[in-house]
Formats: structure tokens, C-alpha cells, sequence
């Protein structure tokens, strides 16, 4: 074989194999008139049921795909499988595409899962004693949400500037002395009788038969930096279709819907 048709052939192949690896790439405008969305189960799930409701009267296809933890909507969602995603706060994104190296963006916000600070002992923060201990989560995102939650309610003062990356050594004041006790988020609500109160998610105070609204004697407020958002590729972030989605979120009839259907343990952003 003489060179020439040797470097013909090569090229040949290395144009080929550059073919093949294009065609796994995520790049391209979404459809305009069909989405795949990732959710996790329940609130989420349910209240992109309403949004596909709503969407569809305006020609829009929302395909939910389901997930019973956090990583792989995210993942899913860099690989292309799927068009957006709507389970997260930013703090939780941001730290998820760092340690990930995911090229994702939020779009817009969402609902509000609102943390709460509870107790079996207490009706009010006042009652609080010197020494009492605290329950809060013990991963960084929840921990960080539960301190600046007691902030909030003026029981410490957190070092100025940590804001979401705050853990238990940035408390700067603490006038009662208090005892703070890291936990697994899961297990605060059910071991909340050994504690003067706790800062617990609002799923997992729902599960404990909590409403946020009724039974937290502190809660976040509407707008707290935790609110969650829709994700989406970066290189798709001005697509045409994603405005369809968004009105069909923020309308009234998707907020009425949050309010009846949660009474107030799912707040609309908007």
C-alpha cells in the first residue's frame, strides 16, 4: 500500500472517530414543544404533575422522570438524558457543579421547602436556658441553613460573611451557652425529645407529622436564599421552550394548587 492511500485511510478513520464522538455530545437547542424534566418523588413530583397540567393547554409536553435521591438528577441532566431538572436550592447546585465540574445554571425559582426550628419542651425561643442543646443537621448545605436559621431567631451571631458555608466554629456569639448537636438530618425529628429544640428539614418534619406553618416555633422566611430553582444545561439557558416552562410554573393555578394541597409546608417563590 503506497503512503498516499495510507494517509488518505487515516484521515479517513480520524475523521470517523471524531464523528462518533460528536454524536454523544449534549449540545443543541431543547425542542420547542416537548421537555424531559427531573424531579425527585413527592412535592416535587406532584407539583410538576400541575405544571405539565398547565403546560399542556399551551402546547407544551412535560415528560417527568422520577428520582428517589439527589445525585443522579443532576448527573442526568449534564449527560443530556435529561432537558431540566426541579428538586434543588442554588447552595446545594453550586456546591454539586463544583465538586462535579458540571456546567448547569439555574433558570428560575420555584417553591420554598422553609426549614423550622421545633421543640417538645418549649412553646417559645425565650424559654430557651443556658447549656440547652440545639439539634441540627451534620452535612455541610442543611448545617450551614440550620445556623443561619438560628441567626435569624437571635439565638447566636455567625462570624461576618460565611453566610451558606457557616458550620459550628463560625459562631461568633452564643449568649446562653448553648450546645449545639450535629445530626443526621433524617434522625433530628425523631430524637427531638432529647433536645431542647431543633432545626429539621421540612420533609422530614412532614414525616414526623410536623406542619412547618403550625408547628415550628421559627420558621425561615419565604424568601430565604434556600428557595428552589429550575436547572438546566448552560448552553441552553435562553431557549425559547424554557419560558413556556416557566410561565406554566409561575401561574396561579399551579400556586393555588401549592397552597391547598400543602397548607402552607410548601411556599411559592413567586
Amino acid at each position: 500500500m503506497n503512503k498516499s492511500l495510507m494517509a488518505l485511510i487515516s484521515l479517513i478513520l480520524i475523521f470517523s472517530l471524531a464523528a462518533c464522538g460528536g454524536s454523544e455530545e449534549t449540545g443543541g437547542s431543547l425542542p420547542e414543544d416537548k421537555l424531559r424534566v427531573g424531579v425527585t418523588a413527592g412535592p416535587h413530583e406532584e407539583i410538576m404533575e400541575k405544571v405539565a397540567e398547565v403546560a399542556a393547554r399551551e402546547g407544551l409536553e412535560i415528560e417527568i422522570e422520577v428520582f428517589t435521591e439527589y445525585v443522579m438528577p443532576n448527573i442526568a441532566l449534564a449527560e443530556g438524558e435529561l432537558d431540566v431538572n426541579s428538586f434543588q436550592h442554588v447552595p446545594y447546585l453550586e456546591n454539586f457543579k463544583e465538586d462535579r465540574g458540571l456546567d448547569l445554571i439555574d433558570v428560575a425559582t420555584t417553591v420554598n421547602f422553609p426549614m423550622g426550628i421545633y421543640s417538645k419542651h418549649i412553646n417559645d425561643l425565650s424559654e430557651l436556658k443556658e447549656g440547652d442543646k440545639l439539634g441540627l443537621p451534620n452535612d455541610p448545605t442543611n448545617g450551614a441553613r440550620a445556623l443561619i436559621l438560628f441567626e435569624l431567631a437571635g439565638l447566636i451571631k455567625l462570624a461576618e460573611g460565611v453566610g451558606t458555608e457557616a458550620t459550628v466554629h463560625d459562631i461568633v456569639e452564643n449568649p446562653l451557652n448553648l450546645e449545639f448537636v450535629e445530626l443526621e438530618a433524617a434522625t433530628i425529628a425523631r430524637v427531638l425529645d432529647d433536645l431542647a429544640a431543633a432545626a429539621i428539614n421540612t420533609n422530614f418534619a412532614i414525616e414526623e407529622g410536623y406542619v412547618p406553618t403550625k408547628d415550628s416555633i421559627f420558621i425561615e422566611p419565604a424568601d430565604s436564599p434556600w428557595v428552589n430553582v429550575i436547572a438546566v444545561r448552560t448552553e441552553n439557558k435562553d431557549d425559547p421552550v424554557l419560558e413556556k416552562l416557566i410561565k406554566a410554573y409561575h401561574s396561579d393555578e399551579v400556586k393555588q394548587f401549592i397552597e391547598e394541597r400543602f397548607e402552607g409546608s410548601v411556599v411559592p417563590s413567586w
